[in-house]
């Protein structure tokens, strides 16, 4: 628990694999993507060789509108979404032990 906001210090991680991807230019499509649909996502990853990213969010959306949100914009630029799945992540704490 948080003990100045009374919640805990936990981020949603979001995991996918999407096929089409092929090289770095289209791990740099994918995280456009992410980014331009959910601006919110925070330390996003793509990796073209295991056909995988991931990001993070502060506050937790439900998985379902993330799958539909990702499966358009992935579509929209010739990318297929396989699988979403989702779990919680401990924030780090930073500098005298402040969460971020």
């Amino acid at each position: 628990m948080n003990p100045i906001f009374g919640k805990k210090a936990v981020m949603q991680k979001i995991e996918m694999t999407i096929d089409g991807m092929m090289c770095g230019m289209c791990e740099a499509h994918i995280k456009d993507a992410i980014r331009k649909k959910i601006p919110e996502a925070k330390k996003l990853t793509a990796d073209h060789t295991t056909r995988e990213a991931s990001f993070l969010l502060d506050e937790p959306m439900p998985l379902g509108m993330v799958k539909h949100d990702l499966n358009s914009a992935f579509k929209d630029i010739g990318y297929k979404l396989l699988d979403v799945s989702e779990s919680e992540v401990q924030k780090k704490k930073g500098l005298f032990g402040f969460h971020r």
